[in-house]
């Protein structure tokens, strides 16, 4: 018997943020693996009718009454996960844009022991992250990001900016995520507490599913989501020198 037919599937959790995804959430539902029966979708205040859609569905719901950001969004998700007993959490953005086949394979690697966190890689090759329908200037940006992350961080990461995570519980208690910013910058502010804890973080490939429904942020959105990103980098370096310490990188 291999050890995905051992998994307790009753303890892993997909949890998807979702901000006016009435054209792409149900396609992002059915591709769940069957097997996984756990789903809560964090609704961030949608005006269109991504409520109705994930109500449809056998999920839990959770309804933010106005906008809140995609960073709260997480923060209600995992904390509605862990509290209903989760010992893996997947998070999978509602665009369609990542295959959630590959989920049981990184609930795996986690359980086995293999890693803390596990991150979807999009960006395999340049000719398959193109030919995927990636724009240019979206993956000229993620190979530069990634490649001084790795080097700050001293990880080897494909994709820093994957939007197909698992978590395991023991990290997502560990890691300080509540006092994250509740913007885009929350997902690396994340992974750079779980370097600062020295949690394992690991990736597999998966392909590149871009369509013209496919989640896109603003320039505006995204010049602050790298501001975010120096910043945090900034102080990840400042607390492991020993120059500032910072509350953020510490265990809860």
């Amino acid at each position: 018997m291999s050890p995905s037919e051992k998994m307790n599937f009753e303890n892993i959790w997909v949890f998807i943020p979702a901000y006016n995804s009435a054209k792409t959430l149900e396609k992002t539902l059915n591709d769940i693996p069957v097997q996984i029966q756990n789903v809560v979708v964090v609704d961030d205040g949608s005006v269109d009718e991504t409520v109705k859609i994930a109500e449809t569905h056998n999920v839990n719901v959770i309804k933010h009454e106005k906008n809140r950001g995609y960073g709260a969004t997480q923060k209600s998700g995992y904390s509605f996960a862990i509290n209903n007993g989760a010992e893996v959490v997947i998070m999978l953005h509602a665009d369609y844009q990542y295959d959630s086949r590959v989920s049981l394979v990184m609930a795996e690697l986690i359980i086995l022991g293999n890693c803390d966190i596990v991150l979807g890689n999009r960006i395999r090759t340049r000719r398959e992250a193109l030919a995927g329908g990636m724009p240019v200037w979206r993956y000229l940006i993620n190979r530069i990001s990634t490649f001084f992350e790795n080097v700050l961080l001293g990880q080897n990461l494909g994709d820093f900016h994957s939007g197909l995570r698992a978590y395991s519980r023991s990290a997502l208690n560990m890691i300080r995520y509540e006092t994250n910013s509740d913007n885009f910058s929350f997902d690396q502010q994340f992974l750079v507490q779980a370097c600062a804890l020295d949690l394992r973080i690991g990736d597999i490939p998966i392909p590149v599913r871009y369509e013209s429904n496919s989640s896109s942020i603003s320039v505006r959105q995204t010049i602050r989501y790298g501001n975010g990103a120096l910043l945090i980098l900034l102080k990840y370096v400042l607390h492991k020198t020993k120059i500032v310490k910072n509350y953020k990188f510490t265990s809860k």
